[in-house]
């Protein structure tokens, strides 16, 4: 697969330069692609999210449904993506009214770096807003978990292509991979996951997740919201994240290696 057929990646002119003092080569190579993404909703402006304009439809509903502005997949009515040249994108995303209500008491404009769970919040109380329960899969076996982290690589086109994505993985109990989404967020990449699963139907108690990132409160918060019971991560947890995870119910692993993990 060439540069050109991977989504989200762009070649680029380079010259690579040597350590031993060897002359420069030009080079080309991919980089992942970046642009503000513009999120009206219902007509009104929500955010301006920085990510990769790929999947932007899975992106949408993963947002909504993260974002908490709807609580069922059947609200989101549509979206459209367009391409401003030079600027950026624009997704325009429609929900049905009568289920629109926690966007009417939140939407405003404004500026963030990446899809963080806490866009609109205004107190830091509703920073660590109530969450459900989930049903933690305990029965998932450590083997299961080596397999899926140990087979991530070759899923991730955009990562391999670029070496700048994060990527997002929904695997069977057993480990196998069965959808991946890839962002230059981690935020972004986990909300396209979550929106995919959404939009065929999938239940994400029914498998894991694995994400190639440190575990934040807000990775552990999406995870929560979108009903999975077992989450993984190559990076490290914050302590926050572990007890938000293990407040509600979240088996949570991380630090995810070849021959080891954490689980606390």
């Amino acid at each position: 697969m060439t540069v050109d057929q991977v989504k989200g990646a762009s070649p680029r002119a380079f010259a690579e330069h040597f350590a031993d003092g060897a002359a420069s080569v030009p080079i080309t190579r991919a980089l992942a692609e970046e642009a503000p993404v513009a999120i009206e909703i219902n007509g009104m402006g929500y955010a301006v999210m920085m990510a990769t304009p790929a999947d932007l439809e899975d992106y949408a509903l993963g947002f909504c449904l993260s974002e908490q502005l709807i609580a069922d997949p059947a609200a989101f009515v549509s979206a459209q993506e367009a391409e401003i040249p030079g600027r950026g994108w624009m997704l325009r995303i429609n929900l049905a009214l009568d289920a629109a209500a926690p966007l009417l008491e939140r939407a405003r404009l404004r500026l963030a770096e990446g899809s963080c769970g806490l866009c609109g919040i205004e107190s830091l109380e509703q920073v660590l807003r109530p969450l459900p329960q989930v049903q933690p899969r305990e029965d998932i076996a450590d083997a299961a978990i080596f397999r899926a982290t140990a087979a991530l690589g070759d899923h991730q086109r955009l990562g391999r292509a670029t070496r700048a994505a994060h990527a997002a993985a929904f695997c069977a109990p057993d480990g196998t991979i069965l959808t991946v989404r890839e962002d230059v967020g981690r935020h972004n990449a986990f909300d396209k996951l979550i929106g995919a699963l959404a939009r065929a139907g999938a239940d994400p108690a029914s498998g894991f997740v694995v994400l190639t990132a440190r575990c934040s409160f807000e990775l552990v918060q999406k995870a929560v919201i979108a009903g999975v019971g077992l989450l993984v991560t190559v990076s490290a947890a914050s302590t926050l994240a572990a007890d938000r995870a293990r407040d509600h119910g979240l088996r949570l692993v991380s630090l995810a290696r070849g021959d080891s993990f954490l689980e606390s």
